[in-house]
């Protein structure tokens, strides 16, 4: 591995001279000023393996990293220590009270037309069902358009959401209201199809809601394979019984916190710029890719810069936020606790949607912003990383948004991501070194700039 990493470096340094040799213009009028400091983040990260094996340890010392979970406080402790230990200065855990959810055991057995247990996961935040479980006839849909159509057949019955993933945006609210909905109509117990886009029998949690003066019913996922195979059964006039048990509880809420951790501004430290990931994950797997990767990857920016004894005139603050998956509470706390600082909030930038090949970022913000961040973005050419697109940020860099501040949110290659996506599947192995690496030189340089350059970014 390490061959091939010096070997990847090498190229890297010709690549940057002969762009430098060739075409100077290649780099924006900012970009042109930090050549050589891009050029050791860029060499630096490449070469490093500790990030990569700090997500093992992360991944694999506390495994998955539920709200209101021992793992997640235990995590996020061993975290605020291994920050300390790099010299990360201010270095801080915020309480935060979040939800507390547990799954408890559960199971989903078809009884008719034939005897066969479906591999499923609890939605977060659903009730259980009673010890025997619900026992009943399904109806399934695509759409809750056609759920109100057959309004009649619904009673008693538990309902099958069998939409195939189109985008994650059009899908998922079959996720987040499927209980709501089919409850509506009479149902005793709601499914989905997993909000994925590949499956090798591998259920995808993930949040749900209720609604006040709506009764509350069990609502799990079950798998693309198994849902498919119940829509053409019972499109061939065959009827489907399904036994579903639940012990999912809810919980009186609990403590948890933000880490917070900084490389402090030489000249202006009171403005602010944001990186971060949330550290929290649902309760199957790993929470690698989601968003433990991302986590790491912020948190090894600061550790990248330290390193080089790189300080830039603005602060650089890595924010882990706690419970993103089942509540925002570490977002809202967040903008809640520093919203009278935001207006010297500069940026702010999120990673997550996994740590793979990064392509840049998308941004929402003044478009004289966007120009400028195009014209830093031509610094990171020689790894592909470089495309700053309208539009973009991320869900807990979501409040601080909402009050001013510009966002930005990593983009990278997204074919596979919702392959592991809330699956027992999101575990360290299927990260990459190189990507990973790649996925943090482009945070630094990015992030780096904007704290140091001359101008203010633009709000």
């Amino acid at each position: 591995m390490k061959i091939i990493l010096k070997k990847i470096i090498f190229l890297l340094l010709l690549l940057f001279i002969g762009c430098e040799n060739r075409n100077p213009t290649n780099l924006g009028k900012i970009a042109l000023s930090y050549q050589q400091e891009s050029k050791k983040i860029i060499v630096a990260t490449l070469n490093d393996s500790v990030g990569f094996n700090r997500v093992a340890e992360l991944c694999d010392t506390f495994g998955p990293r539920l709200s209101g979970s021992e793992n997640l406080e235990k995590a996020i402790l061993w975290i605020m220590q291994e920050m300390k230990k790099d010299g990360i200065e201010n270095v801080r855990a915020e309480e935060v009270m979040v939800p507390k959810w547990v799954r408890g055991e559960e199971s989903a057995k078809m009884l008719k037309p034939w005897p066969k247990n479906l591999a499923m996961l609890g939605l977060g935040g659903s009730i259980g069902t009673k010890s025997n479980g619900i026992t009943a006839k399904v109806i399934a849909v695509s759409s809750f358009e056609e759920l109100a159509t057959r309004s009649n057949e619904v009673k008693g019955n538990i309902v099958l959401f069998n939409v195939p993933f189109d985008t994650y945006s059009n899908t998922v609210k079959y996720r987040v209201r499927g209980a709501i909905e089919a409850s509506k109509h009479g149902a005793v117990a709601s499914l989905v199809r997993s909000v994925g886009t590949f499956s090798m029998n591998t259920p995808h949690t993930g949040n749900s809601s209720y609604e006040d003066g709506v009764k509350k019913i069990p609502h799990a996922a079950i798998t693309i394979e198994d849902a498919a195979m119940i829509g053409r059964i019972l499109e061939n006039g065959q009827d489907v019984e399904i036994n579903l048990k639940m012990e999912a509880q809810n919980y009186p809420d609990v403590l948890s916190h933000n880490l917070i951790g900084e490389i402090v501004g030489s000249e202006f430290p009171d403005q602010i710029i944001v990186i971060g990931g949330h550290i929290d994950s649902w309760d199957v797997g790993q929470g690698a890719m989601d968003d433990a990767g991302g986590c790491v990857a912020a948190w090894n920016v600061l550790r990248i810069l330290k390193d080089l004894n790189i300080r830039p005139k603005r602060t650089i603050r890595l924010v882990l936020w706690t419970n993103e998956e089942n509540g925002l509470r570490g977002a809202n706390s967040y903008r809640n606790k520093y919203l009278d600082k935001l207006k010297d909030h500069i940026l702010a930038i999120e990673s997550d949607a996994g740590v793979f090949k990064p392509s840049g970022f998308g941004f929402t913000g003044p478009d004289e912003s966007l120009n400028i961040l195009q014209d830093i973005g031509t610094l990171l050419k020689p790894i592909q990383s470089g495309v700053i697109t309208k539009g973009g940020g991320g869900a807990d860099i979501g409040p601080i948004m909402k009050e001013g501040v510009p966002g930005m949110g990593l983009t990278v290659e997204s074919e596979k991501y919702f392959w592991y996506h809330h699956t027992a599947a999101d575990t360290w192995d299927k990260l990459n070194i190189q990507e990973f690496n790649q996925c943090v030189a482009t945070m630094a340089v990015m992030s780096f700039v904007v704290a140091d350059m001359d101008i203010r970014l633009p709000k």
